[in-house]
């Protein structure tokens, strides 16, 4: 059976602090929801993993606190630190795959995530003012978190953002009579009118909702490619798109490479078995 090649080509459509979203063409649904799935479940960021809580009369109880620490996320330096079952330490934990963070305050109001001390100046809340509780007068916090570096697989709060997709639209308008009413229709403004005539104004806009076909009387045919999608990330601030695209595609490359070294182990001992 002939396999189909895919010349994967990227183009950066629109970045800001919370999103990047860029078209990947000439490539396929597997490959990219590949790409999702590692982003998801493999790309390693810091969270706290445990804490010991050394006094607590908070109204909040020690579980919740832990709960609301763990989903805090952290900046991380992936150069510094390794996953836990990587780490010469063996998963026992060490410098190398562990931090220490600690939390002591006794003033009446918020606490905030700011208020969180680490030993690494590099690995803090993303957002300081994120809430982690509220003290009345004579309450008190004291606790030791230890944070590691983990993968999504493990748990969500090691989850570096959001990755999802589409396939980019691919609209052809064919003969329309009310032009105008499309264009008002559309909940993306994709279209404008030129004159009497319809045309497309945002393209990748499109959210594929089918409003302007069914509009149109089938004057207009808007389809999903199966070769070029748009790819949206929204990180959580751990790591950037660039860290986080980087990460991922080393990890399919080392993937790749384990898989093709266990299919020629594979092969050697079926060609000798039949030898």
């Amino acid at each position: 059976r002939e396999v189909e090649e895919f010349k994967m080509e990227m183009k950066l459509l629109s970045q800001n602090e919370n999103k990047t979203v860029f078209l990947v063409k000439g490539t396929s649904p597997a490959e990219v929801n590949t790409f999702r799935r590692i982003i998801t479940n493999k790309v390693p960021s810091m969270a706290i993993d445990t804490i010991e809580v050394l006094e607590n009369s908070s109204a909040i109880y020690n579980e919740m606190l832990a709960h609301r620490l763990g989903l805090t996320p952290l900046k991380t330096d992936l150069k510094s630190y390794f996953v836990q079952k990587e780490c010469k330490c063996k998963g026992e934990g060490c410098a190398r795959c562990t931090l220490q963070l600690t939390l002591e305050t006794e003033s009446p109001g918020t606490v905030y995530a700011e208020q969180i001390k680490s030993k690494d100046p590099k690995v803090v809340p993303v957002y300081p003012k994120t809430p982690i509780a509220k003290l009345l007068g004579k309450q008190k916090i004291k606790l030791i978190a230890t944070a590691k570096l983990g993968s999504g697989k493990e748990h969500t709060k090691f989850s570096p953002g959001l990755i999802y997709y589409k396939g980019n639209p691919e609209i052809k308008i064919n003969k329309v009579s009310n032009a105008k009413n499309i264009a008002e229709i559309c909940p993306k403004q994709v279209y404008k009118v030129d004159g009497s005539k319809l045309k497309v104004a945002k393209q990748q806009d499109c959210i594929l909702c089918q409003a302007c076909v069914d509009a149109s009387d089938k004057g207009i045919q808007v389809n999903a490619s199966k070769k070029d999608f748009i790819v949206t990330i929204e990180p959580f601030g751990q790591l950037t798109p660039k860290e986080i695209i980087s990460t991922a595609a080393d990890i399919i490359s080392k993937q790749a490479k384990e898989v093709e070294a266990a299919l020629k182990k594979k092969w050697k001992q079926i060609f000798k078995k039949e030898n």
